[in-house]
């Protein structure tokens, strides 16, 4: 077994980043098993299997240079700690979210000073450091009265755990946190968070995994089925940034969560986004109701929230639809809200996996390749807008986002000065113009769309005319954000139009953004190639 070490005195501390550390960033989120091997082999990866296929610590230190050159500068890994051994019927617990054992690590993915390795490499390259941890629950593959508590630790005796029943209503709260997930193949046992002794033990655990592995921030799982004022003292005890994982569409009932931590994953906006995106007659109003929403019921309005598309526990949004325009939209969106971005691995690649276990695909048989990817292009421009936004206005993180304007099909949304309009007619869509009004510009203020290089010039009273094409995304900054960037030639190859008529765009190869953000955004970023 790999022990985690209990005393800790000399442990170099974390940076304990709070969530205004956060809040520039954006995150890659990585299955640990499934994005990298140490010695770069691809082995071979059936997701059906539902087994181990050998991505590790130093798999992942050995590759960021490829998250960190899309314009990422943080990463979440899968839980760390030891899971349940052996193949149940629902396969191995390569995921990390079935553990066992708190004070040691999975040993699939490496040792301790693998770990301590892939910290000291990212904050070297001054990128953040995440961990999803597992509160919620151990694993068993038996149910009581046959089940033993003996083999876990630290949690071995039955008064740590929950009386043994599944949640059968998900409406009725005590069952949500005190009945039991999972079912008679894999039992997911439910952690007794009312008793002091497991308090004081969670508490302690978290603090020192947060100081050894000099951790910058935290996910945490199946919040919800937690009590809730077990939280504020947990996160404490962390001392760094926390996001929770709601899984629920009403807005109001995870937003009470952000009451108890940082942060939590933006489920709500996530149904709302795949809903209006993942076809031609999706509602787009949808969108435009989510937001007003969450920043009634969320603390600091949705700010530092967790924005995704994807994420391990649900279907890639290529499942629903390979149309690459309604992709690039969906994408587009988490990049421009008040969360933080976060990407799950091999969306930039195009994955298409379905529903768990098929949306864990291995991203070695990509051979990390960016060039000729129009997702990675897409991506790297998506973060070098906002990098240049957060430069260019030292109150775009605290400004709140608005609805500038919708219809059927298309909206407009606004932070700051970042303007995104998106649009869900399709690649094969017809083309329409989106007059802009209320957007804060000065008269004529020279603008780009940095997805396509278009210059854009704002009319006289500051609107502006968006001109969709091919069914395509648009994110406007002013010029004067990108000046001396790189990105779009500083703005000055681009094609000038006036009132968004958006006619010749110039197009932006991949080393061109990758240049730009070397150059000035997010720092100095190694190239691709």
């Amino acid at each position: 077994m790999i022990a985690i070490p209990v005393l800790l005195s000399l442990a170099t501390g974390a940076f304990a980043a709070s969530a205004s550390d956060w809040q520039s960033r954006s995150i890659y989120q990585v299955v640990t098993d499934r994005f990298a091997t140490s010695d770069g082999s691809g082995p071979s990866c059936n997701t059906g299997d539902r087994k181990y296929c050998g991505g590790t610590y130093k798999g992942i230190t050995s590759h960021l240079d490829y998250i960190q050159g899309m314009g990422f500068d943080a990463i979440w890994i899968s839980p760390i700690t030891k899971n349940i051994g052996g193949s149940t019927g629902y396969g191995e617990g390569y995921h990390g979210y079935w553990p066992m054992d708190l004070y040691n690590l999975n040993e699939g993915f490496g040792t301790p000073d693998d770990l301590k390795e892939l910290s000291a490499a990212l904050h070297k390259r001054g990128m953040y450091l995440m961990v999803d941890v597992v509160v919620n629950h151990f694993a068993a593959t038996s149910t009581p009265p046959s089940l033993t508590y003996g083999g876990y630790s630290p949690f071995n005796a039955e008064t740590d755990y929950h009386p043994f029943c599944f949640i059968s209503d998900y409406n009725n709260q005590t069952q949500v946190e005190q009945c039991w997930l999972g079912d008679t193949t894999v039992a997911l046992t439910d952690i007794n968070t009312e008793s002091d002794n497991v308090v004081n033990t969670y508490n302690a655990w978290i603090k020192n995994l947060t100081s050894f592995y000099n951790i910058d921030g935290i996910r945490i799982d199946t919040v919800k089925h937690v009590r809730k004022d077990f939280w504020p003292a947990f996160v404490k005890s962390s001392g760094v940034f926390s996001i929770g994982e709601v899984l629920s569409n009403e807005t109001q009932y995870t937003g009470d969560y952000t009451n108890y931590m940082d942060a939590v994953l933006d489920y709500p906006s996530w149904f709302a986004v795949t809903q209006a995106f993942a076809s031609t007659t999706g509602n787009i109003a949808l969108i435009a109701q989510n937001i007003p929403e969450t920043q009634k019921y969320f603390k600091n309005g949705g700010i530092s929230t967790g924005a995704f598309l994807e994420n391990h526990d649900q279907p890639r949004f290529q499942s629903w639809t390979t149309d690459l325009s309604l992709v690039k939209n969906a994408m587009a969106y988490s990049f421009v809200t008040d969360g933080i971005p976060i990407l799950y691995y091999g969306q930039e690649q195009g994955y298409t996996g379905g529903h768990e276990p098929a949306s864990r695909e291995a991203l070695w048989f990509t051979s990390y390749q960016t060039q000729n990817k129009p997702l990675v292009d897409h991506v790297v421009k998506l973060n070098a807008a906002r990098k240049a936004s957060i430069a260019g206005d030292s109150k775009f993180l605290s400004t709140q986002m608005k609805v500038v304007a919708n219809n059927t099909h298309n909206i407009a949304v606004q932070k700051g000065k970042l303007l995104t309009a998106l649009t869900n007619v399709g690649s094969q869509g017809s083309d329409g113009s989106f007059e802009l009004t209320g957007t804060g510009y000065s008269a004529n203020e020279q603008l780009v769309d940095v997805l396509s290089c278009t210059n854009i010039t704002a009319d006289a009273s500051g609107n502006v005319n968006v001109a969709f094409k091919g069914g395509n995304p648009q994110v406007i900054i002013p010029v004067s954000q990108l000046s001396g960037s790189g990105l779009c030639g500083s703005a000055k190859s681009a094609t000038t139009t006036s009132s968004g008529s958006n006619n010749g765009a110039a197009k932006l190869g991949l080393v061109s953004v990758f240049l730009a953000v070397a150059t000035g955004i997010v720092g100095v970023l190694p190239l691709l190639f």
